[in-house]
Order: C-alpha cells, then sequence, then structure tokens
C-alpha cells in the first residue's frame, strides 16, 4: 500500500490533463490509473488509422446498449477507448467546443463559474491552434489543433449549397460563429493524432511525482468516516490499496465514473442493494441524466472520380502509409472530415440544433485493388446528429463484479421532439445537396435512398438504423440543487476528499463533440483542486 496525495481514476480525456496540471508542483505525489494500457499501437497516431484501431478489444471497452425501446429493442455498439488517453486516443478527433448558449445554460441553472465567459479561459489555456493567439483561442497551450488539410473541393462544394440552402458558412465554429458550415478543426498537430495522452501526460511522464498505473482497473474508491481514503484496484491479478492524503478524483468517463460510484456504494440505494453492496450514500442521481447525441448518416454516389475512393486503392494507401511512417505527411497525416457544420432546421431555435460531418468517402469503403477486391465506388456522406436531446437515459450496474460490464440505457427517441429533430436534419441535407455546386457532383442518394420520402417512412429508417456520436454526459450530474452527484466545484456530495471531472458531470450536453469540452473540464477542475484563483473570464 502507497500513499499519493491524489489519485486520479481513469487516463482518459480528462485524467490525462489532471495528471499534468495536478503534478506540475514538484511536492505533490500523484498516482494516475488506467485500466488500459499504453498508447503504443501505430495506428493510434496515424490519423488516417482511426477506422482501424477505433472497435480493437485490446483497445476498446466494447460496450453495447441494452435494448433500445424506441428502436425495435436493437443493443448498439458503444465504443469507449480503454487505453491511455481514452477515447481521445481512438475518436475522429473533431475539436469542437459547444455554442456560447451551452454554457450559459448552466449557469442559468445555479452553477456559477460556468458560463461561456467563464470556461472560454480554460479552453484557451489547453489549445495551440493554429490560428496562433486570438480573443477565442490559445496558441502556446499543450494540445494542438489544425485545421483540416484533405483537398478542400467537397467543402467547396457543400459550403457554396449550403448557403443557397439558406445556411450560412463559418470561419471559426469555435470563436465568433458558433453556427455555420466550416472547416474542420482536428486534435492533429505535425501529422499526429494529439490525444490527451500525447498532449498532456507525455510531457509530464519523465516527473518524478507522477506515477502511472497501467492495466490497473480499479474495483471502488476506499470510504471511511464519510471520507475518500483511497482507491482499491487490480494489477497483475492481485487487489492493490494506494491512498490518497488530499483527494481522490474520477475521470473515468461517463460510464465507469457512476460505475465506480456505486460500486462503492454511493448512488441509487435500492439498486445497490440489489447487488448486494452495502450503501454508503443514498444518491439517486448517480447514473441518471444520461444524454447521447442521436445521430445517423446520409450517403451519395459521386459523378466524378474525386472523392477519397481514389486514395484507399491498396498500393496507394500503403505508400501513404510508408510516407506517414517516414515523414509523418501525406494522406495518411490527416483524415477525410472536410466540414463541420452546426446547422438550425427551425429558425426560432436559439442555437444549432444539428451538426453535420461531410466525408469525401463512404463510410464502408475498404481498401480495394483491382482483380483483387472491388471499390465501394465514388461516395460521399453527412453525419447528421441531434445537438440537444431530450431523451434521457441511466447507467446501472449489472452485478458486483467491476470486471461486469455496466448496463446502459440511452432511451433514444424517448421524447418524440429527438425523432423530429434528426429526421429534420436528414431533411436539410438532403435539400443542400439538391442545390447547385454539389449537385453537379449528386448522382443520386445511396442512404436512406429516394424511396424514403414521407416523414413516416423516415422515421420508421431512423428507429431501425440509428447510431449515437460516441458523446455520452450527465451521468454524474453537476448541479446546484442538493439531489445533484457533485456540487459547482466538481465535489461529490456527502463525501469529503471525492471529485468527479470529466464529462459525466455536465448537467445538460453542449451542442458539440466532447473532447473539447471534457479537457476543459479537467482544466478548470485542476484549479479547483489546488485552490487556485480561477482563470479571470473572459470579455
Amino acid at each position: 500500500m502507497a500513499e499519493y496525495d491524489y489519485i486520479i481514476v481513469g487516463a482518459g480525456s480528462a485524467g490525462c490533463v489532471l495528471a499534468n496540471r495536478l503534478s506540475e508542483d514538484p511536492d505533490i505525489r500523484v498516482l494516475l490509473l488506467e485500466a488500459g494500457g499504453r498508447d503504443s499501437h501505430p495506428l493510434i497516431h496515424m490519423p488516417l488509422g482511426m477506422r482501424s484501431i477505433f472497435d480493437r478489444p485490446a483497445i476498446n471497452w466494447s460496450y453495447e446498449s441494452e435494448p433500445e425501446p424506441h428502436c425495435y429493442n436493437r443493443r448498439i455498439p458503444i465504443p469507449r477507448g480503454r487505453v491511455l488517453g481514452g477515447t481521445s486516443s481512438i475518436n475522429a478527433m473533431i475539436y469542437a467546443r459547444g455554442h456560447p448558449l451551452d454554457y450559459d445554460q448552466w449557469c442559468q441553472m445555479g452553477l456559477t463559474g460556468w458560463s461561456y465567459e467563464d470556461v472560454l479561459p480554460y479552453f484557451k489555456r489547453s489549445e495551440s491552434n493554429w490560428r496562433g493567439e486570438t480573443e477565442h483561442h490559445g496558441g502556446t497551450g499543450p494540445l494542438k489543433v489544425s485545421q483540416s488539410n484533405m483537398p478542400g473541393l467537397f467543402y467547396d462544394l457543400f459550403s457554396g449549397a449550403a448557403e443557397k440552402a439558406g445556411f450560412p458558412r463559418s470561419g471559426d465554429y469555435n470563436g465568433a460563429q458558433p453556427e455555420g458550415v466550416a472547416r474542420a478543426d482536428m486534435t492533429i498537430g505535425d501529422g499526429r493524432r494529439y490525444s490527451t495522452a500525447r498532449a498532456f501526460l507525455r510531457p509530464a511522464l519523465k516527473r518524478p511525482n507522477l506515477t502511472v498505473a497501467t492495466n490497473a482497473p480499479a474495483t471502488c474508491v476506499v470510504i471511511k468516516g464519510g471520507r475518500a481514503r483511497g482507491v482499491e484496484y487490480r494489477m497483475g491479478g492481485a487487489l492493490v490499496r494506494a491512498d490518497a492524503a488530499r483527494e481522490v478524483v474520477l475521470s473515468g468517463g461517463t460510464y465507469n465514473s457512476p460505475q465506480l460510484l456505486m460500486l462503492s456504494g454511493i448512488g441509487p440505494a435500492d439498486k445497490i442493494r440489489a447487488h448486494g453492496i452495502e450503501t454508503v450514500l443514498d444518491r439517486a442521481d448517480v447514473g441518471a441524466n444520461l444524454q447521447e447525441h442521436v445521430n445517423t448518416f446520409a450517403m451519395f454516389d459521386c459523378t466524378q472520380p474525386i472523392s477519397f475512393e481514389r486514395e484507399m486503392r491498396m498500393d496507394r494507401l500503403t505508400l501513404s502509409v510508408l510516407r506517414w511512417a517516414l515523414f509523418h505527411s501525406g494522406p495518411a497525416a490527416s483524415f477525410p472530415t472536410q466540414s463541420v457544420s452546426f446547422i438550425r432546421t427551425r429558425p426560432e431555435s436559439e442555437r444549432p440544433d444539428i451538426e453535420l460531418l461531410l466525408s469525401p468517402v463512404s463510410p464502408d469503403a475498404t481498401p480495394w485493388f483491382p482483380g483483387v477486391r472491388k471499390p465501394v465506388g465514388h461516395r460521399f456522406s453527412t453525419r447528421i446528429a441531434v445537438l440537444h436531446p431530450r431523451s434521457i437515459g441511466r447507467v446501472t450496474l449489472r452485478s458486483s463484479d467491476p470486471a461486469d460490464k455496466p448496463r446502459i440505457f440511452w432511451n433514444l427517441f424517448d421524447d418524440p421532439a429527438d425523432l423530429a429533430t434528426l429526421r429534420d436534419g436528414l431533411k436539410a441535407v438532403r435539400d443542400i445537396v439538391s442545390q447547385y455546386p454539389i449537385a453537379s457532383v449528386n448522382g443520386g442518394e445511396v442512404r436512406p435512398g429516394s424511396g424514403i420520402s414521407g416523414d413516416a417512412e423516415i422515421e420508421e429508417f431512423l428507429r431501425r438504423n440509428c447510431e449515437t456520436a460516441h458523446h455520452p454526459a450527465g451521468t454524474c450530474r453537476m448541479g446546484a440543487d442538493d439531489e445533484s452527484v457533485v456540487d459547482g466545484e466538481l465535489r461529490v456530495r456527502g463525501i469529503d476528499g471525492l471529485r468527479v471531472a470529466d464529462c459525466s458531470i455536465m448537467p445538460k450536453l453542449v451542442g458539440s463533440n466532447t473532447n473539447a469540452p471534457t479537457i476543459m473540464i479537467a482544466e478548470k477542475a485542476a484549479d479547483m483542486i489546488l485552490g487556485r484563483t480561477p482563470l479571470a473570464p473572459a470579455g
């Protein structure tokens, strides 16, 4: 048994940030626990390798939902990173923060210090943006953010058509123009994926006061006398305990953080007792408030050979990988997402309700070679996601065994407004691709297909084929009310010395990809934990 000042559980998008910031003081001893292994697989670091590593069991928790009652009881796969960097090591590398009103909404819920003006300085502190230091961006932070360097033909075609359909262009969706069609900002730097393991953890590994334990899944938080005293975890088949002189910080993510709280006796008493776990603190909201961006994709044939399909030919792909290995350049040093769009399908909405991701390739494209395997053909596709879901789910325990996966109930489309919004998002895409100039290369809709046209037909298709954007949030809800899991300082209510700092604390899911907001949460949490004066609000 060893003692540290702080124990961080989970080396993902938040945990790696916390490990860096807390260990900056050489007198503070930090232990970072990660259930998975090192991020040593080369495809993790090659941006184009994302498709090949996204669902590898060796680096993935490989969760799936419980049967979704409004989606014909389908079980939907849930990939989550189980490796240093967590899901930031396997995601699509989109850097998006959300609309300013998303954070102002948190503040309006009583969470002082979480308005957009309050959180913007923490976004900036983390970031080294390709634009340099500006009013909205950081220029010297650990996290490198670059603009998509894929050839921009499809972006030009799509953005021009979107304007004709009534949707504006945006020069910076993370800055002064949070609404519109824009080129993608990505967590890619020097031709490599910039996960939080690369950006934040790697520079800190040389510090003697930081200990990183991999393949060390936590089994429970040790609580005595109403205080978190340490963490028990498994390593090499043995049960190990580490004590925390100051605090334990959970950064396991939206599924694993509430699971660990419940395994430790903190959560809905009836549900915990049902698994033979002694209740330490009856907290009904642990695991509740689960929110996700339900999504689908539309796919179209392309009448000209201008898609990424050409680069998928095996000989060209091999050369691209070799070029990346030698020089970290070329097609493999990027990812085929050409634009990120935040649009409103309803003019009366205060903020965008749909996100579109444009890709110049079919989602099911695979390496091909003449005479060996046929290509799927030149196509382009658009992901369509509901940004502010009203449907709420829950995470519960499967058993008292920490090795068992949690039960995940998304409850997609429980609120019919989400289904209507996704339907309208698909209609908006159809409208855009019917406009010039992208209409000049649109060879017809492949998915869902032009035969699916009426509202009822579209909704039926969505129930049978929807997925999620892998942006779960909310299960350790932050709030000003006594029923919330954590307070505005991210402290677990009713237990001293215990905090949660990850995407699970969001009271309302932000309308964007969640990696950048999670990094911001960790940056802000580090100042809270260390008792520092918060960064001065922007503006």
